[in-house]
């Protein structure tokens, strides 16, 4: 792959999480007042950042060096990401956390899970727009792959590492939640593309719900009950394992430990 089309995605993402940030900007400035309808869409604008420029990176998976290329670009990306997106969770299973805990309402946390798919289907129609001009080396044939099937093992297999990363995410974020934000970004840059490494191979070491389905929206529709399994209930499972250790037994062995 040429670098002049590495190039023109990385100004492409770029000019995504500027369009973004200046979004979010205007949101917060216009809709102080209105706490619903400016969370809907400053969770809406987060999650259609992450899910339009990990669209435009999954087709810079064959840039040479493999996997360095691609590894490192998700660690800048994903560190980017978390500085330009404080407060906002982008994941469905980062949403049914505080809501098992009680800390969001099921109402506002509804609202961030509709915002978010919502973010999933605009980045995909947008980027497969932006795809059909074929503006860039990699943009050449990507809207005919159809279903790219990022689970290359068993169901069984795909849906328990697919629990298991949740699992890891989930009790790092919890985990790290007061270190200082600079640190912070680092941490789970560094975790993310730790699990991208470990299974991307295997089932895309996707454990997000909304980005899952805007990266193979084909594959939901060929294979359903397959992918509803991998990609939305083994997260989601993921994500309430750790709420019901975090909450319920954490707590009691730390009380226990007193006596």
């Amino acid at each position: 792959m040429a670098v002049g089309g590495v190039g023109t995605s990385l100004l492409l993402m770029a000019g995504v999480m500027v369009t973004v940030g200046l979004c979010r900007r205007v949101t917060r400035r216009r809709l102080r007042t209105r706490q619903r309808l400016c969370t809907f869409l400053l969770e809406m604008f987060s999650t259609f950042q992450i899910c339009a420029c990990t669209n435009e990176l999954s087709l810079l998976g064959n840039v040479e060096p493999k996997p360095h290329t691609a590894l490192t670009l998700t660690y800048g990306f994903t560190v980017l990401h978390g500085l330009t997106l404080p407060g906002s969770t982008c994941n469905p299973c980062g949403t049914l956390q505080p809501m098992w805990s009680g800390g969001t309402s099921v109402r506002m946390g509804g609202l961030k899970i509709a915002a978010q798919f919502l973010a999933a289907v605009l980045a995909r129609v947008v980027m497969h727009f932006i795809w059909s001009l074929e503006m860039a080396e990699p943009h050449s044939g990507a809207l005919s792959q159809g279903c790219s099937n990022p689970m290359q093992t068993t169901e069984m297999q795909a849906f328990c590492i697919e629990l298991l990363f949740s699992v890891v995410f989930q009790l790092t974020v919890l985990r790290v939640e007061r270190i200082n934000p600079k640190y912070k970004v680092h941490l789970i840059a560094f975790l993310i593309t730790m699990l991208v490494y470990a299974g991307g191979n295997l089932t895309g070491a996707i454990f997000n719900p909304a980005l899952a389905f805007s990266l193979h929206a084909n594959c939901f529709y060929d294979r359903f009950p397959s992918y509803s399994l991998v990609y939305w209930i083994a997260p989601s499972l993921g994500t309430m394992l750790v709420a019901f250790i975090w909450e319920g037994i954490l707590p009691r062995l730390s009380s226990d430990s007193r006596f």
